[in-house]
C-alpha cells in the first residue's frame, strides 16, 4: 500500500509539470489518481487556452492581413486617381536675344571673310553675342517670364523646370538659378546636355513628366551663349554661332488631346569627335575671362563637312520617324521648325519633304546657330508673326553635338 502510494506521488509529481511529455503521457491511457488527474487536468487546460489564443490569434492575423489587403487596395486605386494619363499642351512661348549683333562685317575685321561668304555659305547674315551683365541665366529667365505671362500661368504654379543647354552659367547647372530668379519655388528643376537637340529632347521629356500624371504645368528652356568657347580666329565656326534662349510652356489637358503626336531621339557617341570643346586640363582655354589656372575647355572644334552631311542625312531620316509614329505623312506638315545650324540644311530638308518655302520656318539669318536656343526661338518668333496658328501640325527636328538627333511633330 506504501509502496502504491509512493509510485502514486511520483507519478503525480512528474505530471504536474506542464510539458510535452505529461501530453504525450495521457495519451498512453494510463491510470492515475484523482490527486494526479487534479494536477494534470490544470496543465491540459493550459494546452486549451493555448489552443484558443493560437486561433484568436490567427484570427487577428487574417483579420490584421485582410485590413491590409484592402488598405493597399484603396491605397493603389488613390495613386492611380492621382496618375491618370493626361495630354500636354504648349500653352505659351518666349524668347530673349542679347543686346548686341554681331554683323559678318564685323568678322571681317577678326577673319579672313565677307559678308557674301557667310551668307552665301550658310544663309546667316548677323548673331548676337552677350555683353556685360548678360548671362545664359538671364537670358533663360527672361524667356521664361514672357512665356509664363502669354501662357498666363505664375511662376509659383510651375512643376519641373527643364533647361536645355551646353552652356551653362555653373558648371553644376544653371536651372535652378533661373527657378530662383523666376520665383518658381516648388518647381524642380534641371540641366539636361544634348547640345542641338537638347530643346526637341526637352519638349518630349516634358510631356511624359506631364502625361505621367504628376505635372501640371513644365516650363522648358532652350538656351546657349557659345560665344563664350567660340575661337575668334577660327572662320570655321566663329561666323556660325550666336547666343539667345527661347522657352515654352506646356500644360496639362485630356489625354486624348495631347499635342505630341510622335517623336524620335537618338544618339551616336562614336561620332563624338566631329564637334566637340573637349576638357583638357591647362592645356587649352576659351577666349574669356576668369579661366580656371587649373585648366579649362577647349574652343570648339568642327569638322564642317561632317557635320553638314550628318544633318542633311539625318534629318529627314528622324522626322520619317515621328511622321510614322504619328500616324502622319509629309503631306500633313503645316511649318517645319528645324535647328537653325545652315539654310542650306533647312532648304533640303524641306526639298526633301516636298514643303514650299512658306511652310518652312528660318530665321538663321538674324541669329545664326543658338544651338539649344535656335529651335524655341524660331518657334517663338513664328508664332509672334501668325507663322504658327493653332491647329497647325509642326515638325521639330533637333541635331548636333553628341552626335544626337531628335525630332517631334506636334498640333500646335
Amino acid at each position: 500500500m506504501h509502496s502504491f502510494l509512493r509510485r502514486a506521488h511520483r507519478v503525480a509529481s512528474r505530471v504536474s509539470r506542464p510539458t510535452a511529455r505529461s501530453s504525450s503521457f495521457l495519451s498512453r491511457g494510463r491510470v492515475m489518481s484523482a490527486a494526479a488527474r487534479a494536477v494534470v487536468v490544470p496543465s491540459r487546460a493550459v494546452v486549451v487556452v493555448d489552443r484558443h489564443r493560437r486561433h484568436h490569434h490567427q484570427h487577428r492575423h487574417h483579420h490584421h492581413r485582410s485590413s491590409a489587403r484592402a488598405s493597399r487596395v484603396v491605397a493603389a486605386n488613390a495613386a492611380s486617381a492621382s496618375f491618370e494619363v493626361a495630354g500636354a499642351r504648349i500653352a505659351g512661348v518666349g524668347k530673349a536675344i542679347p543686346e548686341k549683333a554681331l554683323t559678318n562685317d564685323d568678322l571681317s575685321e577678326l577673319v579672313d571673310t565677307n559678308d557674301e561668304w557667310i551668307a552665301a555659305r550658310t544663309g546667316i547674315r548677323e548673331r548676337r553675342v552677350i555683353t556685360g551683365d548678360e548671362t545664359l541665366t538671364t537670358l533663360g529667365a527672361k524667356a521664361a517670364m514672357q512665356a509664363l505671362e502669354r501662357a498666363n500661368v505664375k511662376a509659383e504654379d510651375v512643376d519641373l523646370i527643364i533647361l536645355a543647354t551646353s552652356s551653362p552659367d555653373d558648371i553644376f547647372g544653371s536651372a535652378c538659378t533661373i527657378q530662383a530668379a523666376l520665383g518658381a519655388k516648388k518647381a524642380l528643376a534641371f540641366d539636361l546636355t544634348a547640345a542641338c537637340s537638347g530643346f526637341v529632347i526637352g519638349l518630349v521629356n516634358g510631356t511624359q513628366f506631364i502625361r505621367s500624371g504628376g505635372y501640371k504645368n513644365v516650363l522648358v528652356i532652350g538656351g546657349d551663349v557659345l560665344s563664350r568657347y567660340v575661337d575668334w580666329r577660327d572662320r570655321g565656326t566663329c561666323i556660325l554661332f550666336g547666343d539667345g534662349a527661347g522657352a515654352c510652356v506646356l500644360t496639362a489637358t485630356t489625354a486624348d488631346a495631347c499635342s505630341l503626336k510622335g517623336f524620335d531621339m537618338h544618339s551616336d557617341g562614336t561620332q563624338n569627335h566631329h564637334l566637340i570643346a573637349q576638357y583638357v586640363g591647362d592645356k587649352g582655354k576659351p577666349m574669356s575671362e576668369g579661366a580656371s589656372k587649373n585648366g579649362s575647355f577647349c574652343n570648339i572644334s568642327m569638322s564642317g563637312q561632317d557635320v553638314f552631311k550628318f544633318a542633311v542625312r539625318t534629318v529627314p531620316m528622324t522626322v520619317n520617324k515621328s511622321l510614322k509614329a504619328a500616324n502622319m505623312a509629309a503631306e500633313d506638315i503645316d511649318k517645319l521648325v528645324l535647328h537653325q545650324a545652315n539654310q542650306r540644311i533647312i532648304d533640303s530638308a524641306a526639298q526633301r519633304f516636298g514643303l514650299s518655302e512658306d511652310k518652312v520656318v528660318s530665321n538663321i539669318a538674324k541669329y545664326g546657330n543658338t544651338s539649344a536656343g535656335s529651335v524655341p526661338i524660331a518657334l517663338c518668333e513664328a508664332v509672334e508673326t501668325g507663322a504658327v496658328k493653332e491647329g497647325d501640325v509642326l515638325a521639330f527636328a533637333g541635331f548636333g553635338a553628341g552626335l544626337t538627333w531628335a525630332s517631334a511633330i506636334w498640333k500646335f
